[in-house]
């Protein structure tokens, strides 16, 4: 099975770039925060730099496991469904559900420790670089010198294959169960239902986000500085995760409310209409990224205007922890939404390009490129909408709870520019990404396309 491995890596490089993207992005930050444990460790660190840097450390590996884990999953189940063919010759041939599941493990497990090697340069770079950002905010000391070592290289290392590992497992186990006809026409539609565990991880998710929802509008109300951000913070991000699980059902139900509109934008509409209808599955995909970077986002920049001017609003002096924990916030948020605007792009270019073959049957039979481009944007625009809406939705258990427990109202401070901003950013992240990635493919002859 390993040199089956090899050969399928070899053979189909291209149709495993989104899950190595994401594992060496991930990777990437990964070390480049772990290197900041190193660095508490050396000799000479102060204890208010030390601690400092241990909980960026600490909390950024935690949620970089959970993240790196998602946006593995997504993009390793969404490569297996697009070798549909090379599946069902497999179970064809004799193949059992455990040699697949070796297969597509080995594979995974393959793509990590490269991912992570290639990683480790830039990361050390980008440790670097966040360790002077920390220095110039006065967050430590400036003698202060940076460290990349063993925590930072068994973090990359540990994160990335536990991910890698059980992204396969739940990739494989849901391929190898299938028969080969089943796995052909999983391909080919996709599948909008979801395993009664995808629904339960959902359920969990959205409950950790409403009981963190329901303490800081509750246990954290009238309580200073940032102990109401400790707990409204996760709230948007478990809530954002939850339902970024149930998208394949989210984009049935929005891609249903714009099949009337669509269908009245001529050919390209109808045929973006269809193919949202009967491949829910698969673009749905792009919807979770979405839903977690708008989600994230809208929450933490109200959060944190709300506390600003509540802060100026009473008079109150920032104090070195309010700071601190300030800093720390921004950091890891903006971590995140950067490894959620990656896999933005990462799974629409994966989804888009995959369809060489579609757009070129569909040129074949007389739709034009621009047809075919307006097309991939109308399918764009749905994919947009359906994850500005319920990112939205996520980040409201973060605002409205942080809003009462601040300054005793639901409605949040800050401007409705910086929630216009959010979303045009990230419909514009799917939309140019979807188009980009359909123009180059459509650069291929229709007759070779077809073909491929």
């Amino acid at each position: 099975m390993l040199t089956l491995a090899l050969n399928s890596l070899r053979r189909r490089s291209g149709g495993f770039a989104a899950s190595f993207l994401a594992m060496f992005c991930g990777a990437m930050i990964l070390m480049a925060f772990g290197s900041l444990l190193d660095t508490a460790g050396a000799k000479g660190v102060d204890p208010a730099s030390e601690s400092t840097l241990n909980v960026l450390g600490l909390v950024v590996g935690g949620w970089g496991l959970l993240l790196v884990t998602f946006a593995v999953t997504s993009t390793l189940t969404l490569s297996v469904r697009q070798r549909a063919a090379e599946m069902a010759l497999l179970k064809n041939i004799g193949a059992t559900p455990g040699q697949i599941t070796r297969m597509i493990t080995g594979e995974a497990l393959i793509l990590a420790v490269a991912a992570v090697s290639l990683a480790i340069v830039p990361a050390a770079y980008t440790g670097g670089w966040l360790l002077d950002r920390l220095t110039a905010n006065g967050q430590i000391a400036t003698s202060i010198t940076h460290h990349f070592g063993g925590f930072a290289i068994h973090i990359g290392y540990g994160v990335t294959l536990v991910a890698a590992t059980a992204a396969a497992l739940t990739a494989a186990r849901r391929t190898a169960r299938m028969s080969a006809t089943a796995s052909l026409l999983d391909a080919a539609a996709g599948d909008a239902r979801m395993s009664r565990k995808r629904v339960a991880a959902a359920a969990v998710f959205l409950f950790l986000g409403t009981d963190l929802a329901v303490i800081t509008a509750t246990a954290m109300r009238g309580k200073d500085d940032f102990e109401p951000m400790a707990t409204a913070g996760p709230a948007a991000i478990w809530f954002s995760i939850g339902l970024a699980l149930l998208a394949p059902a989210l984009l049935r139900r929005v891609a249903a409310w714009l099949e009337g509109p669509l269908q009245r934008g001529g050919a390209a509409g109808q045929l973006a209409a269809l193919n949202l209808a009967q491949r829910t599955g698969p673009m749905s995909t792009a919807v979770m990224p979405i839903i977690l970077f708008t989600g994230i986002a809208t929450g933490t920049l109200y959060m944190q205007a709300t506390d600003n001017a509540v802060n100026a609003a009473s008079g109150i002096t920032e104090t070195a922890d309010y700071r601190n924990a300030e800093t720390t916030n921004m950091i890891v948020i903006g971590m995140i939404l950067l490894f959620a605007a990656i896999m933005v792009v990462n799974s629409l270019v994966a989804t888009t390009v995959d369809r060489r073959r579609e757009f070129g049957q569909q040129r074949l039979i007389g739709a034009t490129p621009r047809q075919v481009l307006q097309m991939v944007a109308g399918e764009g625009t749905v994919l947009a909408a359906t994850g500005v809406l319920f990112g939205t939705l996520a980040s409201l258990v973060t605002i409205i709870p942080f809003s009462i427990a601040r300054s005793g109202s639901p409605v949040p401070h800050g401007n409705i520019l910086l929630y216009l901003a959010v979303a045009a950013i990230a419909a514009a992240l799917a939309l140019a990404t979807s188009l980009a990635a359909a123009h180059r493919t459509l650069r291929t002859p229709a007759i070779d396309a077809a073909t491929t």
